[in-house]
């Protein structure tokens, strides 16, 4: 699919574009744009001389100061004031202060509380600022879908696009080089190498399994384990979808399988995420599956010793899909400068951000970037690079329902220590989607 819009062509890209427009946010239900969605805009690439101050609400930290700073260096007349929120505190946090008169005119997007503030018309359909940029050949397809929604947002790869990435990850898995001499080409080698690890009386993967760490795992097994597409379909919330597939079933049946073999810490479901990696990045296992956020922290620890490659397929193919997400900036329908907004979220798309974001943990939003990274961070880019450029990174499935994390995250505690069938497992996720999109 590609990224929607509705508006024609302005103008070549890198010149400056006028159109006069109304913006719809969306209707609220209603049929009619709510709040302030509705307004004439005056959409142009070009930034004003005076004076402009916007707020940028964000939680945690993608290099979004750097980013803030170095748009404003080549825009000295624009200031952006940045306001941090924890991530535990973010999604009500955010829909608060988006329906409030003080909306933050730029909002990191969550889909937790995007799907009540794209229905209550809050944030802007950013086509018109797609089509004059060009964003569809600046930022990967498949970074743009699933930003992109009906106006219940409850079906995401169409529709109106509501945000756009600040940066992107991936997940694939990270493996000590003294214990482990080359990275697995197949799935069946990477299990024969954690068996080897097994027996030589070593844990060969930490695992976080009382947080995300475990469904990312099942997650990275579920993409080289059958269709991606029937995946999407049930991520992005299309009609028919679902997840009771022999791929997720033999996603799940290898996490039983893998866990009775000991290849887990016992204490896995009581283990966090910082702490595997931590495990890990002190030489205490094999292998550990996480994100491209873990590298510095892997780096510091194991420096030449660490490695990266994506979950191996069974056929030893290199990987054509990875599970990943963005950090994606939407704007307020409220904000009084909509222009200015859209610059910034174009300058996320340059080389001088790509570096940026790069150097901050995350994958650039250019991925044709020259980076020059070396070693693990050069891995992972190597590794990252073909899968985004060919529109191959999908959704984390949290992303399917609201509710979906809670699902996710004890269930797969459920199948490590074989208190729950594949069976209950799936039907546990398909009941949280069908609760979300009606089925």
């Amino acid at each position: 699919m590609t990224a929607p819009g509705r508006w024609q062509a302005l103008v070549a890209l890198g010149t400056a574009a006028t159109l006069t427009l109304t913006a719809c946010a969306g209707t609220g239900g209603t049929g009619a744009p709510s709040g302030d969605a509705a307004k004439k805009i005056d959409v142009s690439t070009t930034i004003p001389n005076d004076p402009v101050t916007l707020t940028l609400a964000y939680s945690n930290d993608p290099p979004t100061q750097t980013l803030i700073d170095g748009f404003t260096k080549k825009h000295p007349n624009v200031t952006i004031k940045p306001q941090m929120t924890p991530f535990n505190d973010y999604v009500k946090s955010i829909k608060l202060s988006m329906s409030s008169d003080a909306a933050p005119d730029i909002a990191q997007y969550n889909p937790g509380a995007m799907n009540s503030l794209v229905p209550a018309g809050l944030i802007l359909d950013l086509g018109p600022w797609n089509k004059a940029y060009g964003w569809t050949g600046k930022f990967p397809p498949s970074s743009l879908e699933v930003l992109s929604s009906d106006k219940a947002a409850k079906q995401f790869g169409t529709g109106g696009l509501y945000a756009v990435p600040g940066g992107l990850s991936v997940v694939g898995v990270y493996y000590n080089k003294k214990m482990v001499k080359e990275a697995p080409k197949t799935l069946a080698e990477f299990e024969a190498a954690m068996q080897k690890v097994k027996d030589a009386g070593q844990t060969p993967l930490s695992l976080g399994a009382l947080q995300v760490g475990g469904f990312h795992l099942w997650n990275a097994l579920l993409n080289v384990t059958g269709d991606v597409d029937a995946y999407r379909s049930w991520v992005y919330g299309k009609p028919g979808g679902t997840i009771k597939t022999d791929a997720a079933k033999k996603a799940s049946q290898t996490l039983i399988d893998w866990s009775k073999k000991g290849f887990f810490p016992a204490g896995a479901s009581a283990t966090a995420d910082p702490d595997a990696l931590a495990n890990f990045s002190k030489g205490k296992s094999a292998f550990l599956v996480t994100g491209n956020w873990g590298a510095t922290a892997v780096e510091k620890e194991l420096g030449a010793d660490a490695g990266f490659f994506l979950m191996p397929t069974a056929s030893g193919e290199p990987a054509k899909v990875a599970s990943g997400a963005s950090v994606a900036y939407a704007i307020s329908a409220k904000t009084k400068h909509p222009n200015v907004a859209a610059a910034f979220l174009d300058y996320l798309s340059s080389p001088e951000a790509a570096k940026i974001e790069f150097d901050g943990g995350f994958m650039p939003v250019d991925t044709k970037a020259e980076l020059g990274a070396q070693g693990l961070r050069g891995e992972i880019a190597t590794a990252f690079t073909p899968v985004a450029q060919a529109n191959g990174i999908v959704p984390f499935p949290d992303y399917a329902s609201p509710g979906m994390i809670d699902k996710l995250t004890p269930g797969i505690q459920g199948l490590l220590s074989d208190k729950m069938t594949v069976d209950d497992f799936l039907s546990s996720l398909q009941e949280s989607w069908d609760g979300h999109h009606g089925s």
